[in-house]
């Protein structure tokens, strides 16, 4: 059965997270504007305190985080604040985790790194027993190789339990997170840093075939794309887009983890070219190392009804949920919204 495509929008930028006020307001317009979902990112901000404000100020949107640090938090911690704001979303909320890349979860975080994919197995699966405990009445005693909780008094208990357990999502991109996620989560963030190539020749047969062997389907696993768009209202907007696109798969492409989607398309030796840019201080040049054939393969480019339709086209029947930029016209983005839903 063909997927739906549903259309999320998101929260991130310093002038919507300036104050509670802009927050609320950003919140209610893009739900107004016709969104199915806002997602909240892990960048320079915390993404549960304007979500809390977003789900006072909505009705009716989904509201996920893409993504929270896994790592810079315990299983228990996230827990609670997983289930805390899924009560004030009222069953809304979907947690989107992701591991971040070691240098970031022992340098900038000074926390424990043991592997990206087998720390999070255990880190899902550490979450779901305390869960189990609050809802079960199952004595909590998860004893894993890196968290082990095994303790849970009767005013820590959580009492609102009408909103069920939130759906846990993860976002990876190699072969041992996807098949962690098929195996432990509810669905899949897929890197922005993809092509169609990659999504329909690595990830789905990798999701497929681990999904079956844990005896579960990809008609309930919910998979979650904020792919890229360059798009503008006139030539002079779409050219800074394509720029901003070009630097964004720059700065990826010097990350060895997501050497392997460049490596699809015979690009391999980009990334290691790019990761020595990084390297020298070179920042303001990875936009100009990207060709337009590989601005072309990762992103859609054109205006904006274009840009839907190539999406639309390229993984339409695939995905679930994809981000759509929401600095459009409320025509334009209806126009768009119409496009991609079919």
């Amino acid at each position: 059965m063909a997927k739906q495509i549903h259309i999320d929008g998101s929260i991130s930028t310093e002038k919507e997270l300036a104050s509670t006020a802009s927050i609320a307001k950003r919140a209610r317009e893009l739900e107004e504007l016709g969104y199915d979902g806002i997602g909240f990112a892990e960048l320079a901000h915390d993404p549960f305190l304007p979500m809390a404000i977003a789900a006072h100020e909505t009705k009716r949107v989904s509201l996920r985080t893409g993504i929270a640090v896994a790592f810079a938090r315990n299983p228990m911690n996230a827990a609670v604040i997983a289930h805390d704001m899924n009560i004030y979303a009222q069953g809304r909320f979907a947690f989107g985790l992701g591991s971040q890349i070691k240098p970031h979860i022992t340098r900038r975080f000074s926390m424990p790194w043991h592997g990206a994919a087998k720390q999070m197995r255990e880190f899902i699966e550490a979450m779901r027993a305390i869960w189990d405990c609050w809802y079960d009445g199952t004595p909590l005693n998860y004893q894993g190789e890196f968290y082990q909780h095994s303790l849970m008094t009767p005013e820590f208990y959580h009492k609102s339990l009408e909103y069920g357990r939130p759906k846990i999502l993860l976002a990876a991109v190699g072969p041992l997170m996807l098949k962690t996620a098929a195996a432990v989560a509810d669905g899949l963030i897929v890197h922005p840093f993809c092509t169609e190539k990659y999504l329909k020749e690595t990830i789905l047969p990798t999701i497929e075939a681990e999904l079956k062997a844990n005896g579960k389907s990809l008609d309930t696993f919910e998979i979650v794309y904020p792919a890229f768009m360059a798009t503008g209202d006139d030539d002079a907007q779409l050219e800074r887009a394509r720029h901003a696109v070009k630097h964004r798969i720059g700065f990826y492409s010097s990350t060895p983890a997501y050497k392997p989607v460049l490596a699809a398309h015979g690009w391999g030796d980009f990334q290691g070219h790019m990761n020595r840019m990084t390297k020298e201080g070179k920042w303001d040049q990875l936009a100009n190392e990207v060709t337009d054939e590989m601005l072309e393969t990762f992103a859609a480019v054109g205006p904006p009804a274009e840009v839907a339709s190539k999406t639309k086209e390229r993984f339409g029947g695939f995905i679930d949920r994809l981000t759509l930029d929401p600095n459009r016209s409320p025509d334009t983005l209806s126009q768009q919204m119409s496009i991609l839903r079919g």
